[in-house]
């Protein structure tokens, strides 16, 4: 029996593949750090669902259709009670689209993401929706409908580059009950709410925030070593380094980092990050000299997020907005399995006695 199941081959794939001990990530083919620097969302989207709907059409019409579908979806935000958290915006809206196993469907959910969550993160600041536009990008238009202006557009270029960099990952977690869910042909909307909610929990896509509260604690350079050792001390876990994984540096944490650092007015926070990475990787050597524990997605993610403006109970939800390409995409293929997944279970519980 293995527990967590590491060792546990339950699925062949075409989209993903992570080598932990080399620390690569490829995607349909692709280095992530490749896709980071030069796809947009709407290149992720048809990369990872080519082949698997054969009514896919090429990028640009695939990018009116998701533009089309943020519309629509708009509509029906009076539907959403008041007072959600964000990532509850987007479970509850998500689970009013229909629930069917097509591109209409998973273009839906993957346009929806960026209208709920932007409403929602509104919402908390006592502001009103801001309506799509459906002739930009989705990553501009997430960030306009979340400030109400047209963002710069290296910005836009950023979050692209995050959504890129996160849409898919193996058979993580989320992936895993996306794709269980997928096998009773349930639909794609059951699976992305089945990965939505693996994801918020804090062991799988809770990270990013931790993160800037820990280099906010520290606040100045001077700090790092003491506040870390502290930490440690108390037995605290130091967000943003580690990976049940990878064995060496996260491939996705340089492919954000070069994407913050594009941004203006980030070199100071970028600086002061560098410093805190290096003390406690420096820490982490120290105190585990027989373990591996580097940078993982989280640390940059946090400060690529801040510098777009997404406030920190939003990072989930955000994190949602890119991998619901790879949990769509998963389901499509598991869909495809044609197969029910049924592990077995060992029974350690009382026998009955015989008469």
């Amino acid at each position: 029996m293995d527990s967590g199941l590491e060792n546990v081959v339950a699925a062949e794939t075409i989209l993903s593949d992570v080598d932990g001990l080399n620390g690569r990530l490829v995607i349909r083919g692709w280095p992530v750090e490749t896709l980071a620097a030069s796809m947009a969302f709407e290149d992720a989207a048809h990369l990872l669902w080519q082949d698997l709907f054969a009514d896919l059409p090429d990028v640009p019409a695939l990018g009116a259709q998701l533009g089309a579908a943020r519309v629509a979806v708009a509509a029906r935000l009076k539907d959403i009670p008041d007072g959600l958290d964000v990532i509850s915006g987007l479970r509850v809206g998500w689970s009013l689209l229909p629930d069917e196993e097509t591109l209409d469907s998973a273009v839906l959910l993957a346009a929806a993401a960026p209208v709920l969550t932007a409403a929602a993160i509104r919402r908390g600041r006592g502001l009103a929706p801001v309506a799509p536009d459906a002739d930009i990008s989705q990553s501009a238009d997430f960030l306009r409908m979340l400030t109400g202006d047209m963002p710069d557009p290296a910005a836009a270029r950023a979050l692209d580059a995050y959504l890129v960099t996160v849409c898919d990952h193996g058979l993580n977690a989320s992936t895993f009950a996306a794709r269980v869910v997928a096998s009773t042909r349930a639909g794609l909307v059951s699976a992305a709410v089945a990965g939505l909610s693996a994801l918020k929990g804090p062991l799988h896509g809770g990270a990013p925030g931790p993160v800037l509260d820990m280099v906010d604690a520290i606040g100045a350079p001077e700090n790092a070593e003491d506040w870390i050792d502290g930490a440690l001390s108390r037995g605290d876990r130091l967000m943003g380094f580690g990976h049940r994984v990878y064995r060496v540096r996260d491939p996705r944490a340089d492919a954000l980092k070069a994407a913050v650092a594009r941004l203006p007015g980030t070199a100071g926070r970028i600086a002061f990050a560098e410093h805190v990475e290096r003390a406690v990787l420096g820490r982490l050597a120290q105190k585990y000299p027989q373990r591996r524990l580097e940078t993982n997605v989280e640390f940059y993610t946090a400060l690529l997020l801040e510098a777009l403006g997404l406030p920190r109970e939003a990072f989930t939800p955000v994190f949602a907005c890119g991998r619901i390409l790879g949990w769509t995409a998963h389901a499509r293929e598991q869909i495809g399995e044609g197969r029910l997944v049924r592990p077995r279970s060992v029974y350690r519980g009382p026998v009955p006695v015989a008469a």
